[in-house]
């Protein structure tokens, strides 16, 4: 029987090539495993990728197992940004994981399932952000190393279950256990200054299971969020339009932009941004293309959907999501 492969899956593949690291294989594995059709057909691809990604794994924990410091705690950051979640037990951090990234963290209807740090891409749009499952916060503990990971995360998902009773309790323990260690989450919003950008983090509360309960305790529920003066967004795993919704806040969570690239009498190429810090200027793109770019460069050209068609620019023009850039040196 044919495997009859998806162009999906032969796209995937070839981010293998350009793969650096055990973790980012793995990753990319895990995606090609998903994508996979499940029949007769595919059986031995199917073996050959699980094999794969348990070499993988296993080699990674030998090194953890003889480094001094275990990177399990550590996860480099992969994609256009690195998002952690956060939340009290069983509120559906590591199912929203896997609805938004196709991967496979362990899920059950007990308490730490979780243990450790579970990286996984989610796609949005063109460009692949990272999520950063990890184990559950309680007002008695949360994991010695889970602060060091958000601090340096561009940003926070704070996972709270609308179903649940203690709501409230669940997410005052969780914003203590923080607090505690000098993190306090902040709207998304808000501008940080640069000296407190490790410990003020960015963060969406996000409401989970709404299919689970009425519009009126939902309401209400709202309401007594917006003490936290958080930004929340209510979702369930049923509902499509909720989760684009929620990934589009992620992606203006981590304030970025997205430039293509365009070679002088060639066409743009869309499916591989750079992507940028908002305020970033046509010499900061330069700098990122090439280190010797941004001195070499006589000017640049630049397209726009509404407001620019080639017109030149000089290197301090502030640069806009989704402009397209021509550098000439």
């Amino acid at each position: 029987m044919p495997a009859n492969l998806p162009p999906q899956y032969f796209e995937t593949e070839k981010k293998l090539k350009t793969a650096k690291t055990p973790q980012e294989k793995i990753l990319i594995l895990e995606e090609l495993l998903s994508i996979v059709p499940k029949h007769k057909g595919t059986e031995k691809l199917q073996a050959l990728l699980k094999t794969k990604i348990s070499k993988l794994k296993s080699s990674a924990q030998k090194k953890a197992s003889t480094a001094r410091r275990s990177p399990i705690h550590l996860v480099e950051k992969s994609g256009a940004g690195q998002v952690v979640l956060v939340g009290p037990p069983n509120s559906g951090k590591s199912s929203l994981v896997k609805i938004l990234t196709n991967a496979n963290p362990e899920i059950g209807d007990y308490p730490f399932t979780t243990r450790q740090a579970y990286p996984a891409m989610m796609k949005y749009e063109n460009i692949q952000i990272q999520l950063v499952d990890t184990p559950p916060i309680t007002l008695d503990y949360m994991e010695t190393w889970l602060p060091e990971l958000i601090k340096g995360a561009d940003g926070v998902l704070l996972i709270l279950d609308l179903a649940e009773s203690a709501l409230f309790d669940s997410l005052m323990a969780v914003m203590m256990q923080l607090e505690e260690k000098r993190i306090k989450l902040v709207i998304v919003n808000k501008n940080i200054p640069e000296e407190n950008r490790l410990f003020y983090k960015k963060a969406l509360i996000v409401a989970n299971k709404k299919d689970l309960v009425s519009k009126e305790k939902i309401d209400h529920l709202l309401k007594e969020l917006s003490r936290e003066k958080l930004e929340t967004i209510t979702i369930s795993s049923l509902d499509q339009e909720a989760l684009g919704e929620l990934r589009k806040k992620i992606f203006f969570m981590l304030d970025i932009i997205r430039i293509y690239s365009k070679a002088p009498g060639k066409k743009a190429t869309f499916d591989d941004p750079f992507t940028l810090k908002k305020g970033s200027t046509v010499s900061d793109f330069a700098r990122t293309v090439h280190q010797d770019f941004a001195q070499k460069m006589k000017y640049a050209r630049i397209w726009s959907e509404k407001k620019y068609q080639g017109q030149m620019v000089n290197r301090d023009h502030v640069l806009e999501d989704e402009d397209i850039i021509e550098l000439h040196i």
